[in-house]
């Protein structure tokens, strides 16, 4: 009788507790075998330090080849910098000589497009590239399209509120329910 009534008035909290319980020691069983398993690993690589040593030096090995892998794309990086400079130097110079000859500098010489692009076993790369050496684009006249409808009315004003169309922002009334 006891028992009934104690069920029925807190069975529900036991039913819940069991099952928190058993989340708990399953988490805790869980993270025990993993501490075990540190502990033995450790106790190995103790007991072998060739091992150990070994690992270290792989491990030096691996970051000696990352940071020579490094400074290769930093020299190519430094040598691209190197050849975009020279090319600046050489289109001053040429702008200068056009200019002591009496010609026109700003539509005689381009200089090259930088992009970058993504190379897979590098990564970011700045490249430069040449104009290509087909028609120029200057001499070609542009078609003016004049079917289109213009998207906005001569008279739009966004801050009047006027010619906007159909939606217009109107400030609400002054007093004390407009809240605040």
């Amino acid at each position: 009788m006891f028992v009934g009534s104690l069920l029925a008035t807190y069975g529900w909290y036991i039913v819940f507790s069991c099952i928190l319980l058993y989340v708990v020691f399953q988490k805790l069983s869980t993270r025990l075998r993993a501490l075990r398993q540190r502990q033995l690993d450790r106790a190995a690589a103790a007991l072998e330090p060739d091992i150990v040593v070994k690992r270290q030096e792989a491990l030096a090995a691996a970051r000696l080849k990352m940071q020579d892998e490094l400074n290769a794309q930093v020299e190519k990086h430094k040598e691209k910098l190197r050849q975009l400079e020279e090319e600046k130097r050489r289109q001053k110079i040429e702008m200068w000589d056009s200019m002591q000859e009496g010609k026109s500098y700003k539509g005689n010489t381009r200089k090259p497009q930088l992009r970058w692009v993504f190379v897979a076993a590098r990564g970011l790369s700045l490249v430069a590239e040449e104009d290509s050496p087909g028609p120029s684009t200057s001499s070609v006249i542009p078609k003016r399209k004049s079917d289109r409808k213009p998207l906005r009315r001569g008279g739009y004003n966004p801050l009047s509120g006027e010619g906007g169309g159909t939606c217009s922002w109107r400030p609400g009334r002054r007093g004390p329910s407009s809240g605040g």
